[in-house]
């Protein structure tokens, strides 16, 4: 039976969205201090070899530009036969944050260099000379590593509120460079104040993972005016306080942002192929592979979500996937939102209110998942105390079967999903406005293995669909979101030890907004990556011979307009970098 070495974990760091530019952050996983038996599609390659061996170097920040629009996608002339030393920063075709033509201040909120899980402290002062109303607010991380290090996952707090979760790139020995920008306008609150900040990129460095990680992240904030929109900024940003929310009295809309993440280098990190017994693989779970992130008020069901199925940059057993171009979110972790304007008659009693975040499949005392929670809220300035009630929760039956399917292929099938609608209403200023909230979650998966887990493949939809019915200010708004999340992807390791990865996934969200039945905006989001890279397993790098072609396509349009760009890499070489609209 042959085996595979399997040790690249996720940082395990008890961790309480953004936009990659042309160098970029990938993933977060700490090392593992033991080698597990059957390697499984998350892990990463890097961390297979049996003999230890140098991490090849990156070329120069930048991205290539592609000035047809129709330029052929094969590979430039002189894309090297295998993967060298040298290759292409990371980069996503994500679009870059739209800035307004306004006048600008920057503060720098931390500089440090992660060599351990000792946190950054700072402290945050406003800037002065850009008043206390912005238009536009950005955060910049820029990075640099070299030498040998895993993908690491890391977080931002200022004042306590969780502004920012990325993680890292895995370096070369000569470094590399990358950038993350991200909106955090809607945080407007807290930086209106002085506060706190601490920041945690757990690493770890010694003789065998030489990797510093050394990061800078600065705020720009942009003066009001100029003609670049921004969503409405809730009035009040929140944290928990000894696992409670205390909300304003007048709260008329009340979202809570849930940064949850699958990591802490367990199976948890790849939740997804997780199967029960008796299916004989690596990674276990009592229920399989189905995961739901609830949040509850007082103990009562108040939301439901998928969780994003995120693949860090040093996953699927293979690193060659992405020294260039990450998957959907690596770089961009998005919190789940979830709307509790339901809850704010009963939250706007002026008492402390238990919140707890928990997730669905997670077999009992077993650590992976952080779900750190902030509250953005809105006022109604002309009330003291808008009072209400919930007036409905009715969840459905949580659907979670695997059916496991023995033979020279195993096969593990999966269905899950769940349904939940809260109604309530707030007495505002305005008058009465009732607010009725509808999630349907759903997933299937088809996880198959032969012996030894020398082929393992998985192909998995998950669709996370909601709609929020606002009554009571004018014609009745309704905002329809359509999530779908998909995986499709087989590692495969040959007799020779030859190690092939063949993986697409997506990232899909259409989006519709009504305003007494007549549409008013709409969205369509598709972030589409695949690669395919093989390489000799269990040998020293200089000796892998490793070849590999990514693509990415991110394509965003609607009333707003259009954005569509296309990625394309051969060997670590970006051969194709293409925007057409």
């Amino acid at each position: 039976m042959r085996r595979r070495i399997v040790m690249s974990m996720l940082a395990g760091v008890a961790l309480s969205a953004s936009t990659f530019l042309g160098a970029g952050p990938a993933s977060a996983v700490p090392p593992a201090d033991a080698a597990r038996p059957a390697a499984t599609p998350a892990r990463s390659a890097d961390h297979v070899a049996a003999t230890p061996r140098d991490a090849p170097s990156a070329a120069p920040a930048g991205t290539a530009s592609d000035t047809s629009a129709h330029a052929p996608a094969g590979p430039a002339a002189d894309t090297p036969a295998e993967f060298g030393t040298d290759w292409h920063d990371p980069l996503t075709a994500a679009p870059p944050v739209a800035k307004p033509a306004t006048k600008s201040c920057a503060v720098t909120v931390a500089e440090a260099q992660f060599r351990d899980f000792t946190p950054y402290r700072g402290t945050y002062t406003p800037p002065s000379g850009c008043g206390d109303r912005w238009s536009k607010v950005v955060l910049r991380l820029d990075g640099k590593v070299k030498g040998r290090q895993f993908d690491r996952l890391g977080y931002l707090h200022i004042g306590g509120v969780e502004i920012f979760r990325t993680s890292t790139p895995e370096p070369s020995p000569d470094g590399i460079e990358w950038s993350v920008e991200k909106d955090v306008t809607r945080y407007s609150d807290t930086f209106r104040r002085g506060g706190d900040v601490e920041m945690l990129i757990g690493n770890v460095v010694d003789d065998t993972y030489t990797g510093v990680l050394d990061v800078k992240v600065t705020l720009t904030f942009y003066a009001q005016g100029g003609a670049v929109k921004s969503a409405g900024i809730p009035d009040r940003v929140l944290t928990l306080q000894d696992g409670t929310l205390t909300t304003p009295r007048n709260s008329e809309r009340i979202v809570a942002e849930v940064y949850a993440t699958g990591s802490g280098g367990g199976c948890e990190e790849y939740w997804y192929l997780t199967v029960p017994d008796p299916a004989p693989y690596s990674c276990k779970a009592d229920k399989g592979p189905y995961r739901e992130v609830q949040i509850k008020v007082d103990g009562q069901l108040a939301g439901i979500a998928e969780p994003f199925p995120t693949v860090w940059t040093g996953g699927w057993s293979n690193p060659f996937l992405w020294y260039v171009i990450p998957g959907p979110r690596a770089f961009d972790i998005k919190p789940i939102e979830y709307d509790l304007t339901p809850y704010a008659g009963l939250l706007n009693d002026g008492r402390p209110h238990r919140i707890d975040v928990s997730v669905v499949g997670v077999p009992a005392g077993q650590t992976g998942w952080s779900t750190p929670v902030d509250v953005l809220v809105w006022q109604d300035a002309k009330r003291a105390h808008v009072s209400g009630a919930l007036t409905e929760v009715r969840a459905g039956d949580l659907t979670n079967s695997s059916t496991y399917t023995p033979g020279s292929e195993e096969r593990l099938d999966t269905v899950g999903g769940h349904r939940l609608t809260t109604a309530g209403y707030v007495d505002t200023s305005h008058g009465r406005v009732w607010t009725t909230v509808r999630r349907t979650l759903a997933n299937t998966s088809a996880h198959h293995w032969t012996d030894g887990e020398n082929t393992d493949a998985l192909k998995a939809t998950w669709t996370d669909d909601e709609t929020v019915t606002v009554d009571g200010r004018g014609p009745v708004g309704v905002r329809r979101t359509h999530r779908t999340y998909t995986m499709d992807g087989t590692t495969t390791l040959a007799a020779d030890d030859r190690l092939r990865t063949v993986l697409t996934l997506g990232d899909r969200a259409a989006v519709d907004e009504t305003r007494g039945g007549r549409r008013t905006t709409w969205s369509r989001l598709d972030d589409t990556y695949t690669g395919d890279a093989t390489y000799t397993a269990n040998v020293p790098r200089d000796q892998r011979h490793a070849v590999g072609t990514t693509s990415e396509r991110y394509r965003l349009y609607g009333s707003d307009g259009c954005y569509d760009r296309v990625l394309v890499t051969a060997q670590g070489v970006l051969t194709r970098d293409r925007s057409d609209c």
